[in-house]
Formats: structure tokens, C-alpha cells, sequence
């Protein structure tokens, strides 16, 4: 049976690994400004796409995940798809505060601005939806594996 926060940690990678699937495309056909670069410019190196690849896997898989883990079954909404989505938009609200209050508007320059915004809200809500599935799917597993003990029998 695995813990919660293994969960978290699981579902955190499936759910950067899916958007980083999604960002790939974006960094060669140049449509919005990645990810990793808006990540990389609001710690002051705006340059340096690696170090925003890292910062992106390292938030999604070991704070992303084990704090979904952790609030899931505080989240309003039913489902777990959608607790996830609940999840990253306020995850995405954080970081839009980041970027305007400690960093600098212009991160998001003048072609790509509001293209780039609701990009990013896009992605968050694809990386809620895969988290929130996939960690669903990870206690759904150790319910049936668990067996339940009723009155001193073993149920399964």
C-alpha cells in the first residue's frame, strides 16, 4: 500500500511529464512563450530554459503532487478530475501573482501576452486533470488490494 504522498509524487510526474508533452511543440513552433521560459525569467534568469525545465519538474513532482495528495479530500467538486482542476488554477493564480507582483509584467512580451496567459491556464487545468485521474486511480488501486477486515473476518 503506498502513502499519500508516494501517490502525490506519482501523479505529480504523470501530470508534468503530460504538459511538458504539450509544451514541446510550443517551444518549435513558437506559438506562446513557454513554460519553462516564464518560470526561469520570474527568478531573474530569463535566459536560461534549463534551469525553467528543472524549476517546472521539480514544482509539478515534489510540491505539485504531494500538496494535491495532501488536499484532495479538502477539495470542493466531486470528481477527482475535476478536484485536480480546482488545484492547478489555484496553482496558476499563484503563479500569475508571482510573475506580477515579484516579477515583472513583462515576462510576457507585447506579441504574445494574453496568448500566453491562457496558455498557461490551459496547461494547468490539463495538468489537474491528469494529476487528479491518475492519483484517483492510484487509491482506487490500494482499495481493491487492501483486504477490509468486517468483524474479525477478512473481506475482499
Amino acid at each position: 500500500m503506498m502513502s499519500r504522498l508516494q501517490k502525490g509524487l506519482i501523479a505529480g510526474f504523470a501530470a508534468t511529464f503530460a504538459v511538458s508533452l504539450l509544451e514541446i511543440p510550443n517551444l518549435f513552433l513558437n506559438w506562446f512563450d513557454p513554460f519553462q521560459s516564464v518560470i526561469a525569467a520570474l527568478i531573474g534568469m530569463p535566459d536560461a530554459l534549463a534551469v525553467g525545465w528543472i524549476l517546472h519538474a521539480v514544482t509539478g513532482v515534489l510540491i505539485l503532487g504531494p500538496l494535491f495528495a495532501y488536499l484532495c479530500p479538502r477539495l470542493p467538486t466531486d470528481t477527482p478530475e475535476t478536484k485536480g482542476i480546482v488545484f492547478a488554477v489555484g496553482a496558476w493564480v499563484v503563479m500569475m501573482a508571482g510573475v506580477f507582483i515579484v516579477g515583472d509584467y513583462r515576462t510576457f512580451n507585447a506579441g504574445s501576452g494574453f496568448g500566453t496567459i491562457a496558455w498557461l491556464l490551459v496547461t494547468h487545468a490539463v495538468f489537474g486533470i491528469v494529476l487528479g485521474n491518475v492519483y484517483a486511480r492510484l487509491v482506487a488501486r490500494d482499495k481493491r488490494q487492501t483486504p477490509h477486515v468486517i468483524g474479525g473476518a477478512t473481506a475482499h
